[in-house]
């Protein structure tokens, strides 16, 4: 059985590529190290977002185990818009609804999911990855967990933390979800 483990990053000072964490989110990937720590799970491999606060996020634990953050574009978080968007949160809610909106330079929920899915899919075909993290954002996590329970959308995204973890096991065609981070 796969175990991926998809880790929404912890608490950030802006929404910069290159915004660090706050104290706080640096605590949190403290937190999150000794979490990892007590699965019991020999992680195989860590894929990150590019973005700072995603990589700062598992450095700590990357680095007590190990293990090296291999980075991926694919991870980035979605980009609504490349121009100040006033109505941001309304028009994330209709991306929700309507998968295949998009704003001039914005990229869809589906072309955002599928950027996910393949991410998953490099992950799936790699038999020597078994118990793998990956590091992202909010708006593509969701996105990505949809591929497995449709019903998620733009109101499970609000309730997302920073961080947040879910465990989504594999076997075959069959898949589970699992929220672990409390």
């Amino acid at each position: 059985m796969k175990k991926i483990f998809l880790v929404r990053h912890c608490l950030a000072e802006g929404q910069h590529k290159d915004s660090p964490l706050t104290t706080v989110g640096m605590r949190q990937a403290v937190l999150l190290s000794r979490f990892f720590d007590r699965q019991n799970v020999a992680i195989d491999g860590i894929i990150s977002s590019p973005y700072l606060r995603a990589i700062e996020s598992i450095k700590p634990f990357a680095e007590s185990n190990s293990l090296k953050v291999e980075i991926d574009d694919r991870l980035q978080e979605r980009i609504l818009s490349n121009e100040p968007v006033d109505d941001w949160m309304e028009v994330l809610e209709q991306s929700f609804n309507e998968l295949d909106f998009k704003l001039p330079g914005g990229e869809s929920a589906n072309d955002a999911i599928t950027r996910g899915n393949a991410v998953f899919e490099s992950v799936n075909q790699n038999e020597n990855m078994n118990n793998v993290i990956l590091v992202s954002h909010g708006n593509l996590i969701s996105l990505m967990l949809k591929r497995f329970d449709q019903t998620i959308g733009f109101d499970e995204w609000k309730n997302l933390n920073n961080p947040d973890v879910y465990l989504i096991e594999s076997s075959g065609d069959k898949h589970s979800i699992t929220c672990l981070w409390d």
